[in-house]
């Protein structure tokens, strides 16, 4: 196992984190599951774990504390809130009120008393960068959390945070989570450079891009998957971006088998390789699943294979443009890019 210091926060992590996203509901695993895969993860060197209280609502963090108990300060803990916890409408987003009660929420679950990082998960267009940076601050200040980050920020948002916490003379985020992966490219444009800029740490979230990266997902084989299952609109072949996911994973298995390398060995080596990413976080719901992405942790890939992936995926560029989670909303809602009563 690697390692290297996430951002400028001094703290050593691995390349590899064990994401615990699948643990409980999502997943269908057990709390015997969970425990044996954490077992296994430090086994192999990984040292940060990385949760979210929307995780089976609540039940990853819960699992997740469970697992770690009795070496808690060996581990680097991450969670997340933002995202909605049940229907009340003030149980969500990134307000001081709400981010004081979802972190000491996340704390019982987890049976700590702090966290190593505590990431806002989505950016909230209803708070302001102040507000939730300032509280942000203070927490890190009480000795709950030691360091905070974001999570599929646009780069724009990265930006305007790093300005506010400037002029407020408040900490700003010392990591980004982005998607990245080699069918997901587009942070290579915009997100990377900013967090280069601004030396953060970058801990890249779906690295085999939903399974596709796997090797489970092959031309003229049914595709039976988990996630197929529960989105299947990402793997419906009749869709343009998915036959376009296919067709560059045939192409990637070629050039996996020539560098005598897994397909997922391929695909982990590719994200742990830019030079902007600290780590890519790994999701394993099953031992095998960990056992065959563990297996990436010493893969460096040489400079013709990655020349290969570029002329296959073009470097900035996303198949699956549509499932990006850091789009402007602009974008996606026209009338936010009319004026009101149209124009003259």
């Amino acid at each position: 196992m690697q390692y290297r210091t996430l951002g400028r926060t001094g703290v050593q992590v691995s390349t590899l984190v064990l994401g615990a996203m699948n643990f409980g509901k999502i997943g269908n695993t057990t709390q015997a599951d969970a425990t044996a895969i954490v077992d296994a993860a430090l086994e192999a060197g990984i040292n940060m774990i990385d949760t979210a209280d929307m995780y089976g609502a609540g039940g990853s963090e819960e699992m997740v504390g469970k697992a770690i108990a009795g070496r808690r300060d060996d581990i680097v803990l991450a969670t997340k809130a933002t995202m909605p916890m049940g229907e009340e409408r003030n149980h969500r987003g990134s307000s001081r009120r709400w981010l004081f009660t979802a972190l000491d929420d996340s704390l019982r679950r987890l049976g700590v008393d702090h966290v190593d990082l505590f990431q806002i998960h989505r950016w909230d267009p209803l708070t302001s960068d102040e507000e939730t940076l300032s509280a942000l601050t203070d927490l890190q200040r009480a000795g709950k959390i030691r360091s905070f980050g974001s999570s599929t920020f646009p780069a724009y948002r990265i930006v305007q945070a790093r300005w506010a916490a400037r002029d407020n003379h408040i900490p700003g985020y010392a990591t980004e989570q982005p998607s990245y992966s080699i069918l997901q490219r587009g942070i290579e444009a915009h997100v990377l450079p900013v967090t280069q800029e601004y030396g953060m740490g970058v801990l890249a979230w779906s690295p085999l891009a939903s399974g596709w990266l796997s090797g489970a997902v092959r031309a003229g084989q049914e595709i039976t998957t988990s996630r197929s299952t529960i989105l299947p609109e990402r793997f419906d072949l009749t869709n343009a971006s998915n036959r376009a996911r296919l067709d560059a994973v045939e192409q990637l298995v070629k050039v996996a088998d020539e560098a005598g390398l897994t397909l997922i060995q391929l695909a982990l080596g590719f994200v742990t390789a830019h030079p902007a990413v600290t780590s890519a976080i790994i999701g394993p719901r099953t031992l095998d699943h960990l056992r065959s992405q563990v297996a990436a942790a010493d893969t460096v890939l040489t400079a013709d294979v990655l020349d290969a992936i570029d002329t296959i995926v073009a470097p900035g560029t996303d198949l699956a443009p549509q499932e990006k989670f850091d789009t402007p909303p602009a974008l996606l809602d026209s009338s936010l890019r009319r004026r009101a009563g149209g124009t003259r």
